[in-house]
């Protein structure tokens, strides 16, 4: 083991090392996440070792497709992101506001159990970081703040992965999101596997990480261990499955708000939200209240919600947005002009989710290809 003095430095840990990484997360009473697999995809949730990690397990991706495979080796991070993100425990999809109980002389206002673990979370994309950067600046860069949000994302441990593994949606690489992590953890994995030899490299984000890595058995990274590590990620760039022009994308999309292609869209769109759900960026809430039948009990839920949705732009009179295609155009305009607008960003991060999980392969590179080929003819 050699000594780590500061933020930046690279060392290389064992498969023994990432056990050892895990134990000391749970032993700060971490609540810890990571990638498992479950009803036939891999998904983020509760893990305790590195035998709940989907080793061997990889997905083949395409509009309108996901179908887990087998790799054929024993790597642990192999696969593309799945249909979940990391919102999922930073904005939750439903969220107690209060509760009110009936009592002898009225009803009694309860504040939700604020209680909360700290999150760890294993196995972070270079694109996901940048999703959570958006967030961050959507409910916390501004002088209203959202608490439930700020609650979850204070004390956060990251374990990010530098991508071995381009899934066929993948366009993080045009997005300049990825698949190289450059900031924003406490850690960096690197996955390397040669001949028979399994290690991580290892890249140190944090104070934190500096401290935990600090129990750790490591060993310096040699130079043969970053090239190896960066022929990983330089692969990963040279085979996604998608490619999008971002260059002066704002403008085309402003420029193009009564294009044919809107039309053309709206035919195959179900208007069923699937993109907004699995989208790491996406932040759209509704809040709904509800009571027993009784009358005794009442709750205030944020949930999820969706410019899908007829509800969702509905004012006095009827809905705004009454049509797919008025929908859909509010949907990827906003993803990518508009958010610049509000928060100097555009609001895509290149996963690729929303065109592998909508059921009609709707692929949002396609769309953006197409207006921008009819501006050139």
């Amino acid at each position: 083991m050699f000594e780590i003095v500061q933020l930046g430095e690279q060392a290389v840990i064992t498969l023994e090392g990432l056990a050892a990484l895990l134990f000391g997360l749970k032993r700060r009473d971490f609540r810890l996440i990571g990638p498992t697999l479950r009803d036939q995809a891999i998904v983020y949730d509760d893990i305790d070792t590195i035998a709940d990690l989907p080793r061997g397990w990889s997905d083949e991706q395409d509009g309108g497709r996901y179908r887990l495979v087998q790799r054929g080796d024993d790597r642990l991070f192999g696969y593309a992101v799945g249909p979940q993100s990391w919102k999922h425990y930073l904005h939750p999809p439903m969220l107690s506001l209060w509760r009110a109980e009936k009592r002898e002389r009225g009803f009694e206002i309860i504040a939700p159990d604020e209680t909360l673990p700290r999150f760890a979370f294993l196995g972070v994309r270079a694109c996901e970081l940048k999703a959570i950067a958006i967030q961050d600046r959507v409910f916390l860069g501004d002088s209203f703040t959202d608490p439930h949000y700020r609650r979850r994302r204070e004390g956060a441990f990251i374990i990010a992965l530098n991508c071995s593994h381009a899934g066929g949606t993948c366009f993080c690489a045009s997005m300049n999101t990825g698949p190289k992590v450059e900031a924003g953890f406490d850690l960096s994995l690197t996955e390397l596997i040669e001949s028979d030899v399994h290690s991580f490299l290892v890249e140190i984000g944090s104070v934190e990480g500096v401290e935990l890595l600090a129990e750790v058995s490591s060993r310096e990274a040699s130079s043969e261990d970053r090239a190896q590590a960066e022929a990983v990620v330089a692969n990963t760039a040279a085979n996604m499955g998608r490619k999008m022009e971002a260059d002066g994308l704002k403008e085309l999309l402003a420029r193009n708000l009564d294009h044919k292609r809107w039309d053309e869209v709206a035919q195959r769109c179900l208007t069923c939200a699937n993109c907004t759900m699995v989208c790491p960026t996406c932040f759209c809430t509704s809040v709904e209240d509800a009571s027993d039948l009784a009358g005794e009990k009442a709750e205030r839920r944020r949930r999820w919600d969706s410019c899908f949705t007829m509800d969702f732009s509905y004012l006095h009179g009827g809905s705004v947005r009454n049509s797919p295609k008025s929908r859909y155009r509010q949907w990827m305009t906003h993803k990518l002009s508009t958010w610049f607008d509000q928060f100097g960003t555009s609001g895509c991060v290149g996963c690729g989710r929303c065109i592998s999980w909508c059921p009609v392969g709707i692929d949002i590179t396609e769309e953006v290809h197409a207006i921008r080929e009819s501006e050139v003819k």
